[in-house]
């Protein structure tokens, strides 16, 4: 069975499989060229990375591959616009953006030739992203490590949704840590999905020893959203989640704010504070049993995807 979608037609992968972009976990080239080479769309993740280094994380995968790879740039950091200035100068095959719209760098990211892919929460978000001329979207549904949005959709009913709104590709993200998963969003009419969490757990994540420890021994229900009515994380219960959790019921906004801002991703995964740091992950953690190269990995997704898309058409006689 050929893997053959919308989206690989697009982005010229062999495989619809994307791997999240994940501050620090992919913010290097060796997470987003084992992917890319193994056929999917590894991406590096500038965000938390100066513009040399970014620079040189592009031209390694470059040398490493002729696959197409893509870089997630936060529309919101203070760096995306030297971000996107290399993307573009360096001719990525694929822009993913989030946190932000798309239209004042779109232009001439398609005047570069370049494919542009918009995160999105929402049918009405996807909907914008279209009009403002994306190639595709990626929603992400509440079940996604990180910051799903903030209306709490769940995967299952936002990509319907989705579909349903748009005529662009959708991919979708969120929950999903093997192939039975991605077979579940392709029979829901997505076009292919983004798994974050399940890289994570690869030896190229860029991530410390303690954070994958700490992710992996984590089930379905170790996570929880800090900050609702903020800019709300998904993270694992740890001791600053769950004193943040605790003062919601007391606190006012600014006290609130102060202690939402003493922790961060960084403290969790450069430094390994898992107990204190914020560790970004999400539900499907508790999926997942193993470290795994991540080549490796998008062999065995495909297998299991395959597998399970041919269970389901046995089931249609």
């Amino acid at each position: 069975m050929i893997l053959q979608t919308p989206l690989t037609r697009l982005l010229g992968t062999r495989y619809p499989i994307i791997q999240g972009g994940m501050s620090w976990a992919s913010s290097n080239a060796a997470l987003a060229l084992a992917v890319s080479r193994a056929g999917g769309l590894g991406v590096i993740a500038a965000g938390p990375m100066y513009p040399e280094a970014l620079l040189a994380a592009v031209r390694e995968v470059r040398r490493g591959t002729d696959a197409p790879f893509a870089v997630n740039i936060p529309l919101y950091n203070k760096r995306a616009q030297e971000h996107m200035d290399i993307a573009i100068a360096e001719g990525v095959p694929v822009i993913i953006a989030s946190q932000g719209g798309p239209q004042k760098h779109i232009g001439r990211a398609r005047d570069a030739g370049i494919k542009w892919l918009q995160v999105v929460a929402s049918p009405l978000h996807a909907e914008k992203a279209q009009a403002a001329g994306v190639d595709a979207v990626i929603a992400v549904g509440l079940e996604a490590g990180g910051h799903p949005g903030p209306d709490e959709i769940g995967l299952q009913v936002l990509v319907r949704a989705t579909v349903r709104r748009v005529s662009l590709p959708v991919v979708a993200a969120g929950g999903i840590a093997d192939g039975a998963g991605i077979a579940a969003a392709l029979c829901l009419g997505a076009a292919g999905a983004q798994l974050g969490t399940r890289f994570l757990l690869t030896p190229e994540a860029g991530v410390h020893a303690d954070y994958k420890t700490a992710v992996l021994a984590a089930g379905v229900a170790d996570t929880t959203l800090v900050g609702r009515g903020r800019s709300p994380v998904r993270m694992l219960r740890n001791t600053f989640a769950r004193q943040y959790l605790a003062s919601e019921r007391g606190s006012d906004d600014t006290a609130l704010d102060a202690l939402f801002a003493v922790s961060s991703l960084k403290q969790a995964a450069h430094d390994g504070d898992v107990e204190g740091g914020k560790v970004e992950a999400g539900q499907s953690a508790g999926l997942i049993d193993r470290l795994q190269p991540a080549g490796e990995l998008v062999q065995q997704l495909v297998d299991e995807t395959r597998d399970a898309l041919a269970r389901a058409a046995a089931l249609a006689g």
